[in-house]
């Protein structure tokens, strides 16, 4: 029997959840525990088969490291990590260039950093095409370190962007700031708001295939 901790809840079904290798389930406040015991080992496979998929991830995430000679996404592409001058970090197009006798660590700071100083500008002009021609005007737009989301826009009317999303390619990246726009005119996300975004992109689905994939890749590297 697999073990698990039980929060009971005003609910009307069992749930599981399976996090930090701990399964968790919520069920409804007067669900008998033999019925809760029941639910969990008719579960059993699906949770063996995230813990492995979690264990797996977590090994990932710890041995991710980013070096000289290593090649690391921006605007859809790969490009190399190189040794340059001594001072500053600066892309031209064809390569990284960080300081040299950096350790993994140092390196892997630098392309963050570098990531979320171009982020700040490359979205901020790319977002200035769309509001133009949405006519919608956010109060704010921010860089963030969010990891389990691209974008997100506040009741306040603020969009932030993760500046994990330069990563992803340029169709991908126009495809997520019109999402958040849009969200300026629908908050939430109702047929009108998806009617939104495909009349300024017919083809997001594909752009959601393309970000899941990332997603996918980047769960599996710890940038801190």
């Amino acid at each position: 029997m697999v073990e698990y901790t039980l929060t009971r809840a005003n609910r009307k079904s069992i749930a599981i959840t399976v996090k930090n290798g701990l399964v968790k389930v919520r069920a409804p406040f007067h669900t008998p525990v033999s019925k809760i015991d029941g639910f969990v080992s008719e579960k059993e496979k699906w949770i063996t088969t995230k813990l492995a998929e979690e264990k797996e991830v977590i090994a990932k995430r710890n041995s991710f490291s980013v070096n000289y000679g290593s090649q690391i996404l921006y605007r859809g592409d790969l490009y190399t990590i190189n040794p340059g001058l001594k001072w500053f970090s600066y892309f031209d197009e064809t390569s990284f260039y960080i300081p040299p006798d950096l350790t993994s660590l140092q390196i892997k700071r630098h392309c963050a950093e570098h990531y979320k100083d171009v982020a700040e500008m490359y979205f901020e002009e790319r977002a200035c095409v769309y509001i133009e021609q949405m006519v919608v005007l956010p109060a704010e737009i921010k860089i963030d370190n969010a990891k389990r989301r691209w974008g997100s826009c506040s009741k306040k009317k603020v969009i932030s962007f993760a500046w994990r999303l330069l990563m992803a390619d340029d169709e991908a990246i126009d495809y997520i700031i019109v999402h958040e726009l849009a969200h300026l005119l629908e908050y939430n996300h109702s047929p009108w708001f998806w009617a939104i975004v495909e009349e300024y992109f017919p083809n997001y689905k594909e752009c959601q295939k393309r970000l899941r994939v990332l997603e996918r890749k980047l769960i599996c590297e710890d940038w801190g």
